[in-house]
């Protein structure tokens, strides 16, 4: 049995407080005493637990927190090391590029650049401008960092999510980003395995596994190979041969399969309906958070690519807490310790221009000015569109985002008043009509880590049909298809678990809906407006829309301040000088 990776359940005796548990090392399966807690463990892998059944009954909890004298189920989380992936070629591309802005020449006046938006693309800008000796005033709506990966704190003191993030092996301008800030530690990594439901056996799954001994692609390969639950050994075959296309003519084959859907494709390579629907419904939503007869081939492609190309590619982390404070908060701390600055409670009014054309200040709501030598909308697209001047409204760059539109996504959590036993310490592809993945956060989070109740947090998707309904009717929608993968733990009516309490975040319009045709529209970071750029995962970069390609966006944009700063100057002494005269 493998000492990490593990989920266990403990039955503890405590004296006094209770001992949370958790461990990145710790050698499961013993019977030991630590101080006044005595443990009695029984174990079992990750590999093999999906399906079966923990012969321990679990209490009925009716509290939230632990009580003395009381003996609970818990559940002690043992993450992975993080994996090799600093000798990576794109990991070093990555930080290649992130060297190049500490590096550069100091410049001789710093430009004052104005930010509007902090979730990540804005985070990264103005984090890498600073790096360049800049100062980034970063501007950002509402009383909380991260924009798409926004987090609150409840009055029970718990948080809820925007999304169910993951960070993958395969994002390594994010990699980068938490070795630039020296919290690497607060990634927790999981198994390499990707899981998903059975919904011709309810409570089931099917499971594939990478071995940790082969290089890529035979990792992936064999993982796929030795799974013969979801696909047989001819749809494999024909699988496989559809795909050489793909791994052989690498990304400039990738982006040109923008033009069909996902469905089209693989009818299109003789891969069998049977494929799509097995594998990747479950993976256009979790990638995009629509289906496979929408979703551009093009955003399957890069991330197989990814994921066959890089042996700890498809590798997973969950980060080990809230978003805001964990991850946002210390980028903050970064680009302060440089100088820059960074507003909340800060919503752009308008966008005024001088009579050139070019950006003259951004109004806030509140009616200030805020005036600057460059300016950056890092806000998703809607929300750009909805800003967008009237003088610019002809410009083929900013005519072509009209066909970027933002997929509405609800994310769900849920918490219940025990512990579940079908369930991993992983993401997990709910196969689902409604929901995409999900995951029980008090196993897979060390924030959010109860030992004796679980919170599901489930991405519902799609959500067009749902982002109007009520949250009663999400969650009682939500429940029912929890009873197909919780048969023994969970009924509709919660005649079994019950819920505690629930909160449901709906996003009218999040990552901009990849479907086909969208590639040409994307816009570069750099304008045809001198001295305005644009960040975000939706503007021209070779990742998906997601957190890697809004970190990437925004180095792209710092790095085109950073190349036109002699303009951008020029520009600065030339608007002083006419002051000057007036």
């Amino acid at each position: 049995m493998p000492q990490i990776g593990l989920v266990s359940a403990v039955n503890l005796r405590v004296q006094g407080n209770s001992a949370y548990l958790w461990s990145s090392r710790s050698s499961l399966g013993t019977e030991s005493q630590v101080g006044h807690v005595q443990r009695y463990s029984l174990c079992f892998g990750g590999s093999d637990s999906m399906g079966h059944k923990l012969k321990i009954r679990t209490p009925n909890a009716t509290t939230r927190r632990l009580t003395k004298d009381f003996n609970p189920l818990k559940v002690v989380c043992i993450d992975y090391p993080r994996p090799e992936l600093d000798n990576t070629v794109n990991y070093l591309e990555a930080a290649l590029l992130s060297s190049s802005f500490r590096t550069s020449s100091r410049p001789t006046k710093p430009l004052e650049i104005v930010i509007a938006g902090a979730g990540l693309g804005g985070l990264s800008t103005a984090k890498y401008l600073a790096d360049a000796g800049h100062k980034p005033l970063l501007l950002e709506a509402r009383d909380v960092l991260g924009g798409k990966v926004a987090a609150w704190k409840d009055d029970d003191g718990d948080w809820y999510e925007t999304g169910l993030h993951i960070f993958f092996g395969a994002y390594p301008n994010m990699q980068n980003l938490f070795g630039e800030l020296g919290i690497n530690d607060r990634l927790q990594w999981k198994e390499h395995s990707m899981i998903f439901a059975m919904p011709n056996k309810p409570g089931e799954f099917s499971r594939f596994d990478f071995p940790e001994a082969l290089p890529a692609p035979l990792n992936g390969i064999l993982a796929i190979l030795k799974n013969n639950e979801m696909l047989t050994w001819p749809e494999k075959v024909k699988f496989a041969i559809g795909l050489l296309p793909a791994m052989l003519g690498g990304q400039s084959y990738v982006e040109a399969q923008d033009g069909l859907s996902v469905k089209d494709w693989m009818r299109k390579q003789g891969v069998p309906d049977r494929v799509t629907d097995e594998v990747f419904i479950a993976m256009s939503k979790a990638l995009n958070f629509i289906n496979p007869d929408e979703l551009s081939m093009q955003c399957i492609l890069i991330a197989l690519n990814r994921f066959l190309q890089e042996k700890h590619g498809s590798k997973m982390a969950f980060l080990d807490g809230n978003p805001p404070e964990r991850l946002c908060m210390p980028i903050v701390e970064h680009i302060e310790s440089k100088g820059g600055q960074v507003r909340l409670n800060s919503r752009i009014k308008k966008i005024e221009l001088n009579e050139d054309g070019s950006v003259k200040c951004f109004i806030l709501n509140n009616g200030s000015t805020i005036k600057g030598d460059a300016f950056v909308f890092a806000t998703p697209v809607d929300i750009f569109k909805l800003l967008l001047p009237e003088d610019w409204k002809e410009i083929p760059y900013f005519q072509k985002l009209e066909k970027l539109v933002g997929v509405p996504v609800i994310n769900v959590h849920i918490w219940f008043d025990r512990k579940l036993k079908n369930t991993s310490d992983n993401l997990l592809f709910s196969r689902s009509p409604l929901l995409s993945v999900y995951a029980d956060m008090s196993v897979t989070c060390k924030e959010y880590y109860n030992p004796n109740q679980s919170m599901l947090e489930l991405v519902f998707a799609p959500a067009e049909e749902w982002i109007n309904r009520s949250d009663s009717e999400i969650i009682d929608a939500t429940m029912k298809e929890l009873a197909k993968l919780f048969p023994d733990e969970i009924s509709a009516d919660q005649s079994k678990a019950k819920i505690l309490k629930y909160h449901v975040v709906k996003t009218p319009r999040s990552v901009y809906k990849t479907v086909p045709g969208c590639e040409p529209c994307r816009p570069l970071q750099r304008s045809p407006i001198e001295g305005f750029y644009l960040a975000g995962d939706y503007t021209k970069q070779k990742y998906l829309a997601s957190m890697e390609g809004a970190v990437l966006s925004g180095k792209l944009c710092a790095q085109a301040i950073v190349q036109d700063y002699e303009l951008l100057l020029g520009r600065s002494q030339k608007k002083l000088a006419e002051a000057s005269v007036v």
